[in-house]
């Protein structure tokens, strides 16, 4: 299995860290927080590490409930939000209905939230536990995340139609969702592949 996570790795880093350009944000920094929450990246990291322990595919799963939020209105943690004034968020959408891990979210929020209020995005923190619970098992970062990406104020599972892939859908209807958040034909099969890789992971510690 340790192969097979070697590719994961390298598919996630040319993908959600490379191809996929879709952040909600203005300029992205490898030092955003730096002078407003200089301890927001060691909270991520400490708390990924103690959940990690108990529920190693939450790598997996936290990377998979970020491509899903970025396929819709971009990387700004919109699937997340709750449902509200009877406007069914994103998370309850059929597609989204077996994401979890957002616990784990919720939990990072409020122990940064006691130090820096107000200052850390979801949508970064996200992206920091999805890097940190894929490199839990190699003690270090295997990707640097910029950081700066702005929340959404909107979630609608509506939207999740004809955002997300369907299982269903052919390689036509693919080639053209992809186009459409400007990725093309070896986007779609390196997508597809992680895709794939994140199934087996998922099944080899469930089973």
């Amino acid at each position: 299995m340790r192969a097979g996570y070697c590719i994961f790795i390298l598919l996630v880093s040319l993908t959600l860290f490379g191809i996929v350009d879709v952040c909600n944000a203005g300029k992205l920094s490898y030092k955003f927080y730096k002078r407003t929450c200089p301890r927001a990246e060691q909270i991520v990291k400490e708390i990924i590490q103690n959940r990690t322990q108990s529920n190693p595919s939450l790598g997996a799963r936290l990377i998979r409930m970020q491509f899903h939020d970025c396929f819709v209105r971009g990387c700004d943690a919109s699937v997340l939000l709750d449902t509200v004034n009877n406007s069914t968020a994103e998370k309850e959408a059929i597609p989204n209905s077996s994401l979890s891990g957002f616990d784990v979210i919720d939990d990072i929020k409020t122990a940064i939230e006691r130090v820096c209020p107000k200052v850390v995005s979801c949508a970064d923190i996200l992206a920091l536990a999805a890097r940190d619970a894929v490199s839990a098992p190699f003690s270090k970062p295997l990707w640097d995340v910029q950081l700066g990406r702005r929340d959404g104020m909107v979630s609608l599972a509506t939207e999740t139609n004809g955002n997300l892939p369907s299982p269903f859908a052919n390689f036509t209807s693919l080639i053209q969702l992809f186009n459409r958040k400007g990725l093309d034909v070896n986007d779609l099969v390196v997508l597809s592949g992680m895709s794939f890789l994140l199934l087996l992971w998922v099944l080899h510690f469930l089973y």
